[in-house]
């Protein structure tokens, strides 16, 4: 089954973006490690325990709770109708996004390494977005196999 280019783009770009948040995220928890205050455990739990279970929660919840489902699938598919990661404005208003929380999370961490608030809250936030990002990019999938979807996306 062969897709529009404009179907594998959005593909590409939904899966693209959850590696480069992911990365992101690695990034920065190596420059926390390397720059916050406290003992190992501390940063790990702050930055890698909590984290994960809310990036656990908001990728599961919208796979496993049906309204949750629909109404992220439906979100998927009005964001392809729209170009989403189709053309190079889409993608570069993306970059500009992940580029924007990644400026966040260093701030934060460089405000805590200066005697600030820790940034526990900004590493959760963080990974459930990038929870809710694999979430799309597995609905996506799912969205190929629907017979409406494939009249409008096979070529």
């Amino acid at each position: 089954m062969a897709h529009t280019p404009a179907w594998r783009n959005f593909k590409r770009t939904e899966d693209l973006t959850v590696v480069t948040a992911s990365l992101i995220y690695a990034g920065a928890v190596v420059h926390a490690f390397n720059n916050l205050p406290g003992e190992a455990a501390l940063i790990a739990q702050r930055t890698l325990v909590w984290p994960g279970v809310f990036l656990s929660l908001s990728l599961g919840l919208p796979l496993v709770v049906g309204p949750l489902r629909r109404t992220l699938t439906r979100y998927v598919w009005m964001s392809f109708r729209a170009g989403f990661g189709q053309t190079v404005r889409s993608i570069l208003s993306g970059v500009v996004l992940l580029t924007a929380a990644a400026a966040f999370m260093y701030w934060q961490i460089s405000n805590a390494a200066n005697g600030g608030r820790y940034p526990a809250g900004v590493f959760s936030g963080y990974a459930a977005g990038i929870g809710i990002l694999a979430a799309q990019a597995l609905l996506v999938r799912v969205l190929e196999r629907h017979p409406d979807v494939r009249r409008e996306i096979e070529i």
